[in-house]
């Protein structure tokens, strides 16, 4: 009989999962050098190895390098910002006008990821009852982005003070497709220990134990 092991990765390879999951962080501040064609290659293939429902694969990668472009995406979410600053009043209010929650111009290279929830017609295998998982299996393939894109020691942000419409407008997006994610991607100086909103004192992490239950929801019993 096997032994049960055999399909785990070698002791370093896994500790490299772990690694990119656990020091992921989501930037904001980017360095100017522009990323290798070769590395942003591998990162977006990546990306495309989500799984996904039935093997719909509905993403599409916006690859966005344009300064027009990226301006006019910075003034969607500019006039986003000033409206979703409204909400906050005080201290919090204080606290918000200081967090940099972008990075358009700086990132050398700007990613929109869509997805197109038709691609493959109305039939897709394990869609039927959850046609949601479209969106689903795209936010997958933006996380795969994510942890290839911090193995490579490039950051990423996700820019969601945006209207998509706006956005989808500025990148000839047709309908009936998706924006999903507004991403920007580059060289840092450094990443966060710990998350800035953590840092600062605007949320802290839940501990595991708060979230999970066992069997039924609420459930703590059967373990």
């Amino acid at each position: 009989m096997p032994d049960k092991t055999d399909h785990a990765f070698p002791g370093p390879l896994k500790q490299g999962v772990y690694e990119a999951i656990y020091r992921r962080r989501d930037i904001r501040r980017f360095l100017p050098d522009p990323i290798p064609e070769e590395t942003l290659l591998r990162i977006l293939n990546a990306g495309h190895q989500a799984g996904s429902v039935g093997l719909m694969q509905p993403w599409n990668f916006v690859v966005i390098q344009d300064r027009s472009i990226k301006a006019k995406i910075k003034s969607v979410f500019l006039e986003c910002n000033r409206e979703a600053a409204k909400v906050y009043t005080g201290e919090r209010q204080a606290m918000y006008d200081g967090l940099k929650l972008e990075g358009i111009e700086e990132a050398p290279t700007n990613l929109c990821v869509t997805c197109d929830p038709i691609r493959k017609g109305p039939s897709v295998l394990g869609a039927r009852t959850m046609p949601e998982m479209a969106v689903y299996s795209t936010v997958c393939a933006i996380q795969n982005l994510w942890l290839a894109a911090r193995a490579e020691g490039i950051g990423m942000g996700w820019v969601s003070i945006l209207d998509p419409k706006e956005v989808k407008a500025a990148l000839s997006i047709p309908d009936p497709i998706i924006l999903v994610a507004y991403l920007c991607l580059g060289y840092v100086e450094s990443f966060p220990e710990i998350p800035v909103l953590e840092k600062i004192g605007w949320e802290k992490r839940f501990p595991l134990e708060k979230v999970l239950y066992w069997n039924h929801w609420g459930g703590s019993e059967g373990r």
